[in-house]
């Protein structure tokens, strides 16, 4: 049995898709369940899940009071029958094969979660967009995160995405940390390897993560994933929560920030800070271009796609030290 949990709020706009794509499995329906762990949401979400569950048994609608994910998933574990447990997200569709792949690797490897390569796509596709689409997918955007970038064949990591679990792993090392908005599921597996835990990311399926589509969206989910990257840190009291990456755009904004105040009262320091921005600005403006001719993209829309990424992460984890001193 195969329960599977999804965590939603005001997802109207993606979730047909994600529950269209989740009936098309070729999982056995009749040894699968789909726990849609609700957030209160105030748009169609509700009503359009409703359809679902009166057309298919096997879709039941949970709520989730608290609203954030790892309530969700808490929440779904506690109710879930199956013995197998699967996370996805709502803004992703899944390909036809990824129930029965990732269940049939967690036996194969012996492992306590499996995950798939995330690529990502957007729902419409504009110049913009499409530049948007590529940044989140390129390695300059996102680090080297293994499930964003690829890879050719199974390998042991640290962190994938939207995992699948044998249900007993939650009592060896425990359930979500429900005090992290953002970050619950690195958090999880961090806490899995270091408790000598086996992840494993195979090549035999993938998803496909529905991407932010204007720069306002980006910069506003990648400032809570900067600042969250923080309050990670200091809810769990473990650095080993996370990776030397997800602290890369802090270190770049903090490059911009201190010699420039440190200017004020000595101005040779501001050279500094110009250097900085202007190896930025270059580095990004080849890669940029290499995008754009490789890939018949709008350069400047990539460049663009590049800063908001970068600096409202950084800006993100900025504020979240800033914020530190009166964070219970």
């Amino acid at each position: 049995m195969l329960s599977v949990i999804v965590p939603i709020y005001n997802e109207e706009k993606y979730i047909a898709k994600c529950i269209d794509s989740i009936l098309e499995q070729d999982y056995p329906k009749n040894d699968l369940e789909i726990i849609l762990a609700d957030g209160m949401s105030k748009d169609r979400t509700r009503e359009i899940v409703a359809e679902y569950t009166a057309k298919y048994p096997f879709i039941r609608l949970i709520d989730n009071p608290n609203r954030i994910a790892p309530w969700a998933m808490n929440l779904g574990i506690k109710e879930a029958k199956g013995d197998v447990v699967m996370r996805l997200d709502a803004h992703a569709t899944y390909e036809k094969n990824y129930f029965s792949a990732l269940v049939a690797a967690l036996a194969k490897y012996n492992a306590d979660n499996v995950g798939a390569v995330c690529r990502t796509d957007v729902l419409n596709k504009t110049p913009k967009t499409l530049a948007i689409r590529e940044v989140l997918s390129n390695k300059f955007g996102v680090g080297n995160s293994t499930f964003r970038t690829g890879i050719t064949g199974a390998q042991e990591v640290e962190t994938v995405p939207f995992g699948c679990w044998r249900r007993d792993v939650f009592d060896k090392f425990g359930m979500y940390d429900v005090r992290l908005v953002r970050n619950q599921d690195i958090e999880l597996n961090k806490r899995i390897i270091r408790g000598g835990g086996k992840i494993v990311i195979v090549p035999d399926t993938y998803c496909t993560y529905l991407a932010r589509e204007n720069y306002k969206a980006l910069a506003k989910n990648n400032f809570g994933n900067g600042k969250w990257n923080i309050l990670t840190v200091y809810y769990t009291k473990e650095m080993r929560s996370l990776s030397v990456r997800h602290f890369v755009p802090l270190a770049f904004v903090l490059s911009l920030i201190l010699p420039t105040l440190v200017g004020l009262v000595w101005w040779p320091a501001l050279c500094a800070s110009a250097l900085a921005l202007v190896a930025y600005l270059l580095t990004l403006g080849s890669v940029s271009a290499n995008l754009a001719i490789g890939k018949k993209l709008n350069f400047f829309y990539l460049l663009a796609s590049f800063i908001v990424l970068h600096v409202s992460y950084g800006w993100g984890s900025l504020v979240g030290i800033v914020k530190l001193p009166f964070t219970k």
